[in-house]
């Protein structure tokens, strides 16, 4: 009996295709015809990330490679790149409990998926506002996490979901709420945020305080809570907030030079109070027009 050299069935002497996986088969005591060209999903993808403070991601994807984003996150495509809109999930179940999950992290219901169908198919992604990419290959089991609307497209291998802070304060007081995105491997996975990057690699035990809303992404391995930052006058008049988040190592940390909330208050200083100046800043600035 001759046996399917794709997936080691058996094969009846008849068999034109193998039952089981569908590979083509010559015929009794002939070799199997081979396999069609195709990348595998998980192959290395063929990227370059071009651009200073307003980046997008250019992947090039070889015959049957694909990769899914973020609603709204694609910039162009060119004909050879099919996509589809879908939830995510192999069953019904999963696909209703992955919309909740992303509908609490104020995401929307769906995934796009793009699948290259011939050569020099190309897809373009960026950001929603000025700022930077980053590339994370994660191994198998691999997690990182990120702060909400940081995704912005990754290999099929890349599980997204959602994780809940540890802490109440952390999540009362985090600057991102309870709920954290978490994308785990294997394959690659693209982030952005504000501003410019600055990646710390911390030891076992080594702290770094930062700015609640500043964290754009961090290894699971690290741990996160938030401080209050120290006398009252400080937290008044210091322009910080009331709180610093605390990241310890050991693990990978990236931080962003600027946040949505920032660029906002920056464009619009007549509604949003415009600086920095704490929680009694609205009423300095109120007496100060008034004067």
């Amino acid at each position: 009996m001759p046996f399917c050299t794709t997936c080691g069935n058996e094969l009846s002497g008849e068999a034109r295709f193998c039952a089981r996986c569908g590979t083509a088969h010559a015929g009794a005591g002939e070799a199997l015809a081979p396999a069609p060209v195709f990348a595998s999903v998980q192959e290395p993808l063929d990227y370059t990330i071009q651009g200073d403070n307003l980046q997008i991601v250019r992947i090039r994807l070889k015959p049957g490679q694909q990769v899914y984003a973020e609603a709204g996150k694609m910039v162009y495509k060119n004909p050879a790149v099919e996509w589809e809109t879908r939830m995510s999930g192999e069953t019904l179940g999963e696909k209703l409990m992955g919309a909740l999950k992303r509908k609490l992290s104020g995401e929307s219901l769906f995934l796009t998926y793009f699948r290259a169908t011939g050569p020099k198919a190309e897809v373009g992604f960026a950001g929603d506002y000025p700022g930077r990419l980053h590339a994370y290959d994660l191994a198998a089991g691999q997690s990182i996490l990120v702060q909400r609307d940081s995704f912005i497209c990754a290999q099929p291998g890349v599980t997204l979901s959602i994780a809940l802070v540890k802490k109440i304060g952390a999540g009362l007081f985090g600057g991102e709420g309870f709920i954290l995105q978490k994308l785990t491997g294997p394959g690659t996975t693209f982030i952005h945020g504000g501003g410019d990057f600055v990646e710390f690699e911390l030891a076992p035990g080594e702290t770094l305080q930062v700015d609640t809303g500043c964290i754009v992404a961090f290894d699971e391995s690290v741990s996160y809570d938030i401080q209050f930052v120290g006398g009252i006058k400080t937290a008044i008049f210091g322009g910080e907030g009331l709180f610093l988040a605390t990241l310890r190592g050991p693990g990978r940390v990236i931080i962003q030079s600027l946040t949505l909330e920032k660029l906002r208050r920056e464009l619009n200083p007549a509604r949003t109070g415009g600086d920095e100046r704490g929680p009694l800043g609205a009423l300095g600035g109120w007496f100060s027009s008034e004067d």
